[in-house]
């Protein structure tokens, strides 16, 4: 009797362990196996429509290559639309949604969570960092659906969660130029026309149909209104609410938004000569410094000044100038709302 229990005792020993390690290498077996088939139902389901015969009318620099270099720079947990347009060295990190009607040029890069929706036409090599939106419908009650478009140039930065909105019925398109920096929380909306070369600061925020020339500076926490327009080489100090159009070259600082100098630092580095900054200054001397109201002041550079770029740029701004263009400072013109 007691041989008989030992030996179940000792049979138990060996039939646990043995048991227990058949279950376990079960379950790592099965889920391997489920790993495999989700990796392939992804490379079959998600994978860029990058194909000669899906995309027959693509462009050379959109054109065709083999479906294993392309997965080489996009993470299988992508999401692409089988009619987005990729160039083949875009790189793609994980989570990132793609709609269809979608054109990515060389040598760019997306961040994680990004989405990129209709319309948009992405350059070459931008930066998109992650939680970004480009191409989303404008908030405009006006909008019916139209097929619009968001243009990014080239070289351009788009960083943490910038929203860029395709443009409506009035532009069809919204703007971005080359070689841009567009700040985390930035807002860009639609039918806007951004020059080149513009930096937008942290939390810039642009209400629809805003025009940037080229080289413009805006600080974080800038408010921009709608249909205003801000001259080339011009830069607005940070937390500025900016609701009259600024022309080109200038400063522009304090509450009201007013005349702040001609950004001349701006200017030396963009490698203006000394005398054409001077001619600058002494175009706004006319505008701003000698009592003239606009008007006035227009007819005095046309008649007393020799016709220069910087003059011609000028004197078109301001007549073209829907807004009205930003005044000088005084002390009497402070918000109601400051104390003195």
């Amino acid at each position: 009797m007691l041989k008989l229990k030992l030996l179940g005792f000792i049979k138990l020993i060996i039939f646990l362990p043995v048991s227990y390690i058949f279950l376990v290498s079960n379950k790592i077996t099965n889920y391997i196996k489920r790993q495999s088939l989700h990796k392939s139902s992804l490379n079959d389901d998600l994978r860029p429509a990058s194909t000669g015969d899906q995309l027959p009318d693509a462009s050379k620099e959109f054109s065709a290559s083999p479906l294993k270099n392309v997965n080489k720079m996009i993470h299988p947990h992508t999401y692409i639309h089988p009619n987005a347009k990729l160039a083949t060295n875009v790189k793609i990190d994980p989570f990132t949604v793609i709609h269809q009607n979608v054109e990515i040029g060389e040598g760019t890069w997306i961040g994680s969570n990004v989405t990129i929706m209709e319309g948009a036409r992405i350059g070459n090599n931008c930066r998109i960092f992650p939680g970004a939106v480009i191409a989303a419908i404008p908030q405009d009650r006006k909008f019916a659906g139209e097929d619009t478009l968001v243009e990014i140039g080239d070289n351009t930065t788009i960083r943490e969660f910038v929203t860029i909105h395709r443009g409506t019925s009035d532009k069809w398109k919204t703007v971005v130029g080359n070689n841009c920096w567009i700040l985390a929380y930035s807002h860009i909306g639609h039918d806007c026309h951004i020059g080149n070369n513009c930096t937008l600061s942290n939390n810039t925020q642009l209400a629809g149909h805003v025009q940037l020339g080229d080289w413009v500076g805006l600080g974080g926490v800038c408010a921009v209104h709608q249909f205003v327009k801000i001259g080339q080489h011009a830069f607005i100090s940070g937390g500025s609410l900016v609701g009259k159009d600024v022309p080109p070259y200038i400063k522009a600082g304090r509450s009201p938004l007013s005349y702040a100098g001609v950004n001349s630092v701006g200017l030396k580095r963009r490698g203006f000569t000394v005398d054409r900054i001077n001619h600058i200054l002494d175009i706004y001397r006319v505008i701003y410094n000698r009592g003239f109201n606009t008007s006035q002041a227009l007819e005095v550079l046309e008649e007393e000044f020799p016709a220069t770029d910087e003059r011609d740029e000028v004197v078109t701004f301001i007549r073209e100038s829907d807004r009205g263009i930003i005044k000088r400072y005084s002390k009497n013109s402070v918000d109601e709302d400051i104390v003195n």
